[in-house]
């Protein structure tokens, strides 16, 4: 798991982003088109926090507030944890198993490269033991030496 987060766990991609003063509303109508489970807050060209599904529920439906006339400002994690593009798949599973995290900020500099889901890393594991399992058969079977 010492694959790079971008592009080895997840490719740059077109973040799905709102201001503080869009509506929670805005925001779920946003990660349901673009059937997502988060979203970054911007404000002033800046990362100022995120929302989640969690955060939807959370925050919004079991407090019973009017998703409408709530902003995702009010209601949003602020300041979230990133990593950066070069940090590790592992690196990542590590702070995302620690503080319960299914999404994930990349950002290189002052630019979101990605949203990392936990799905991403369930993606990166398999692909990872799958090759264990390859590399581990040609060893045993001899079709990495030339016996085969």
């Amino acid at each position: 798991m010492n694959r790079k987060l971008v592009p080895s766990v997840v490719k740059p991609q077109s973040v799905a982003a709102l201001g503080s003063e869009a509506s929670v509303r805005d925001a779920a109508k946003l990660m349901a088109e673009r059937r997502i489970g988060a979203i970054v807050v911007i404000d002033g060209g800046r990362l100022s926090g995120i929302f989640t599904e969690r955060d939807l529920m959370t925050r919004v439906v079991a407090q019973d507030r009017d998703p409408t006339k709530t902003r995702i400002g009010e209601v949003m994690t602020r300041g979230p944890d990133t990593m950066a593009p070069d940090d590790t798949a592992g690196e990542a599973l590590k702070l995302m198993s620690e503080r319960r995290y299914r999404h994930l900020p990349i950002v290189d500099g002052e630019r979101i490269v990605a949203i990392l889901s936990i799905r991403d890393l369930h993606e990166a594991v398999l692909s990872s033991l799958e090759e264990d399992v390859r590399q581990r058969d040609q060893l045993i079977f001899g079709s990495a030496h030339g016996l085969a």
